[in-house]
This record gives structure tokens, sequence and C-alpha cells, in this order.
């Protein structure tokens, strides 16, 4: 029996991919890269934005069409946000929830034998240790914890992913400890939200990342998206932990407005105040940081007036890396019970914004140019080249390198979104 895996979404849904992956190949199932060559296809989806729902629903209903002969299984956060959509869409479709992935095997050999077998719901079942299949092994990534203690208004992800549930230090520094072993050179830690880490446990992010950066060997973490909510009280020691020399000096921390009432709104829980502070901390301890923030874009509740503040924000914060999204109701999420922005009004923020962001990303990276970097190179460029990836997590294309090694590089141009350089003679 072959199988196809598609993974949409976020770097935490791409590792249950893995997983899913893993559990197949522990199971005698083999794994292809080809759709055309598989009996089962699984369509891991994502349901962040609607977007990503409308464009994994079309896949759904395409495969079906495509290929009445191979069984389709549907697995991510669709099966726990909206099964009832994904019921009328995939009659016929088997699912594999994301609390469920160790039963993977036997969602596929069933649905292969002509059954319809649908595991979801939730379970403390660990991720961590568990086998994986990752694309080279470069980048290897681990998920600390699932689930987190959020009441944001416009989230449906909270709903699939559920409380937060941290797995332990020791397992996670085991599992790290072993891919660094087989080659891997970048360890990302994971989470719908990393700075929730241990809430539930007693442990900490701080203590996390210092045992992981322990581990013998040559590599760099990428500690992922934070909270600015459940930075606070830890702040000083996150930043202690993440001045290790092996930790990119690289922050993901969300704003999403720039305006306390409207953060107030989305239940956010901390204010413009609070989330200033904790940036003017960490870029007065880590200068090369990189800061990347989420902003949204029309949320029901903003003014103009609201919406010129999130202007100033990121005009004063200057963030190297801005993720950008239009509000959109989602399913079960507090918010889509308001009425939304009218269209042309969004438009016109949404454009303006974009505008504002570029300028911002190239401004920084333009900072760049002429100076030398030590940079790692983690995978081959879709055009050619290779990506290396800065101290500060800044993308580089670089040519003639070796995948997996650490060179030195000049800047030679920048981009709003990545870096060109010239390799230097070491």
């Amino acid at each position: 029996m072959k199988v196809y895996i598609e993974s949409y979404g976020c770097t935490f849904n791409k590792a249950d991919g893995q997983i899913i992956a893993g559990n197949l190949l522990e199971n005698n199932i083999d794994i292809v890269d080809n759709m055309d060559d598989a009996d089962v296809i699984i369509v891991n989806t994502c349901y962040v934005k609607l977007p990503t729902e409308n464009k994994v629903t079309y896949k759904i209903q395409k495969l079906q069409k495509e290929y009445p002969d191979k069984k389709i299984i549907v697995g991510g956060c669709m099966v726990e946000i909206d099964p009832e959509k994904l019921d009328k869409i995939g009659p016929d479709c088997s699912w594999i929830g994301p609390h469920q992935l160790n039963k993977a095997a036997e969602v596929v050999t069933g649905a292969y034998c002509g059954e319809v077998i649908r595991e979801c719901g939730f379970s403390k079942e660990s991720k961590v240790g568990v086998p994986k299949l990752a694309d080279d092994g470069l980048i290897h990534i681990i998920q600390i914890c699932e689930g987190c203690l959020g009441a944001c208004t416009f989230c449906c992800t909270r709903f699939a992913r559920g409380p937060l549930n941290s797995y332990p230090i020791a397992d996670i520094v085991e599992e790290a400890r072993h891919a660094i072993e087989n080659g891997a050179c970048e360890i990302q830690l994971t989470a719908q939200d990393t700075a929730a880490y241990g809430r539930d446990t007693g442990e900490k992010l701080s203590d996390l990342i210092k045992e992981v950066s322990n581990i013998e060997g040559d590599f760099r973490i990428r500690v992922g998206m934070m909270h600015p909510k459940n930075i606070l009280g830890q702040v000083d020691e996150i930043i202690d932990a993440m001045k290790h020399p092996k930790v990119y000096d690289f922050i993901h921390l969300p704003i999403q407005s720039g305006s306390d009432k409207v953060l107030s709104e989305m239940r956010r829980g901390h204010t413009i105040e609070q989330y200033l502070d904790i940036v003017s901390k960490f870029k007065k301890e880590i200068p090369k940081l990189t800061l990347a923030v989420d902003v949204i874009v029309g949320y029901p509740t903003e003014t103009d007036d609201d919406f010129d503040l999130t202007v100033k924000l990121l005009e004063d914060v200057r963030p190297s890396l801005i993720h950008l999204s239009k509000y959109q109701h989602r399913k079960g999420a507090i918010s889509s019970s308001l009425r939304e922005v009218p269209p042309e009004v969004m438009k016109k923020r949404s454009k303006f914004l974009s505008e504002i962001k570029s300028k911002i990303t190239e401004k920084e990276n333009l900072e760049l140019v002429g100076t030398t970097q030590n940079v790692l190179v983690v995978e081959k460029g879709s055009k050619g080249g290779f990506i290396a990836k800065t101290d500060s997590y800044i993308p580089v294309i670089v040519d003639d390198v070796e995948l997996g090694s650490f060179v030195k590089v000049k800047i030679t141009e920048a981009t709003a979104t990545y870096l060109k350089s010239e390799l230097l003679e070491e």
C-alpha cells in the first residue's frame, strides 16, 4: 500500500504530517512523493483562515473527482472545527483528528479496505519522541506543547487543539539530541503558543531553551510564536535563555492591533504598553533581534482611529517581519456574531498597511547590505541556489554551498522578504 500526504498551514501542522508519515512507516506502509502513485491520499488540513479553508475544501472535492479509485483521508484542524462541512463535502472520506495521529495506520488500512473510519476527539497522547518522517532531516520540528490558554474572540484553532498540554523537558531534549546526532542543524521548537509552555506542568520555557542549547553539536534553535500575555512575568528569564549563541535572535510576537480598545475586545489579555515594554527589553538585550509580528486588519470593531493606532505602532516598532491578515469570520469564533467591516473599508486599510509593511521591512533589510553575516544553509532554493539563515533568522540566498553548513557571506542586495549574498572565502 502506498500513501501520499499533503500538509497545509503552520509548522505545528507540518510536524503532525511528519508524525502521520512516521506512524505509517512503522507499520510497513510506504510513503510516496507523487499523488498518482498513491493508493491513499491524506489531506492534512489547516483551518485558521478563510482562504485556507477554501483551499483545503476545494482540494478535498477535487481529489474525489480526479481520483475516484483512490481513498481520501482528511486530517488536521478541519476534522475538529467543522466536521459537518467535512461530512458534506466528503461523505466517504475517513478522518484522522490532530489528537489521534497514533491511529494513522489503522485509519489508512481500514480506508484501503473500503471502510470509513473517523478517529477524532481530544487526547493527551504525547507528540514527542514518536517516529517522524522529515523532509530532509536538516530542519527538525519538535512540538513542545499543544493547545493554549487563550480565549481570543477571532480564533477557531483553539477548538481543534484544545487546552494546554505541555510535554516534559527531558523528552524534548532527548528528541532534539537524537535529531542532531542524525544530522539536523536546526531545531524548531513549536506550539500554538510557546510562551504558555509548562504552565500546566510547572516547567519553564526558559529552562527548556537552555537544556536544548546545551546539547553538543553545531546547530541553531528557533523558538516559535509567543503570546505577549504569557510572556509577562518571565521576560527576563526567556531573554537570558535566548542569549545563547545557538538560539536565533528571533521572536514571533503577535500584536494583532495597535489599539488597546480592540485588544480588549479581542480578549488578548494585555495592553499596548505591556507589549512595547516586552519588545523594548528584548531589543535592549538582543540588539540584532528580528521581530516578527502578526496584525489583523479590519477586526469588526476596528474604527479609523483604531486603524491609525495600528499604523503608528508598526512605524514606531518597525518589525523585521509583518504578517498581515484580513479579518474574516471563523466557525465557532465569538467575533463571528459581529458585523464585518465594509469590504471597501477593508480593502483600503489592507492596501495601505501592505504598503507600510513593504517599506518597513525593506528598509530594515537594506541596512544589512554590505555587512558580513554568519549563515546556516538550511534548504535548496525553489529558483536555484540555496536558502540560508542569518543568526537573526533572516533568509539569505547564496550559491555554491553545502546544505547544513555554516558559511560567511557578504550581503549584496535586499528586498522586503529576503537578502542576496556572495560567499566569502574562509
